[in-house]
């Protein structure tokens, strides 16, 4: 589909953008609202959510936790009854946890695994017949550490490893189909995941320094950097770009 006359790629398409509340979430909801598209953000809280509905009168908002049982079919079929069609399927939410082996805790890794792993999937079947239809996007959300080891973080990091496989396969899946899978890998980003995973606000500035003192260009990302990119990986214009992980993290995954 061409821009419209105002440079909008995305105008009359339809994007679902889960973790909508916060952070990358937010920045990509936002994003795709501005280039045109109609979003529907989700999230587990309502008050975030409506904030993030605030920035854009293209965005409306389904609070739910993707968890849940059913939850992928409402999400998918609110999308679709609100606009008629969907474009895009923005697969952002999830969970970060610092836990060494020694703590290893059974229910925290079949949370990790849930919602990081579980609900991407389900949500991915649950859309699969309407993007069949516009020919649309699947963009996953991994992390550096998806491809690179982290000490004290093992299950999280396995998970976005299997965030990253999905997103292969599915492509080479679907290829045929003219649908699109693609992965954004993002480094150290500047949002409140590590409130969410226990750390104090002084502790996630302590791990911020540390990790821009790592980074080759010595630069936090913002979440707005981050929604660039997936905007990027899901335009049109992209259509011969599949089953890619680009990792954004400053040059981390080098060293």
């Amino acid at each position: 589909m061409s821009a419209d006359s105002n440079g909008r790629p995305f105008s009359g398409q339809v994007a679902i953008v889960t973790g909508a509340g916060s952070g990358i979430g937010r920045a990509t909801a936002v994003a795709f609202a501005r280039a045109g598209a109609h979003v529907l953000g989700v999230g587990r809280r309502e008050g975030p959510l409506k904030e993030t509905a605030s920035a854009h009168e293209g965005i409306d908002i389904l609070a739910m936790d993707i968890c849940g049982d059913g939850a992928p079919a409402t999400v998918v079929s609110t999308a679709v009854e609100r606009w008629g069609r969907l474009d895009h399927l923005i697969n952002n939410a999830g969970a970060t946890a610092v836990m060494p082996l020694e703590e290893t805790d059974k229910q925290t890794v079949v949370d990790l695994l849930s919602l990081n792993v579980v609900a991407p999937s389900l949500l991915a079947h649950e859309a699969l017949p309407h993007l069949r239809r516009t020919s649309g996007t699947i963009i996953n959300l991994s992390s550096t550490y998806g491809h690179r080891p982290m000490a004290g973080g093992a299950h999280y990091a396995a998970t976005k490893a299997a965030v990253e496989q999905m997103t292969r396969s599915w492509a080479l899946e679907l290829a045929g189909e003219g649908i699109r899978v693609n992965c954004v890998a993002p480094g150290p980003t500047r949002t409140d995941v590590m409130l969410h995973a226990g750390l104090s606000s002084e502790a996630a500035n302590d791990m911020y320094a540390y990790e821009r003192d790592r980074i080759p260009t010595h630069h936090i990302a913002s979440a707005e950097e981050m929604a660039y990119w997936v905007l990027r990986m899901a335009d049109p214009a992209g259509r011969h770009a599949t089953g890619q992980v680009i990792t954004v993290d400053g040059g981390l995954e080098l060293i």
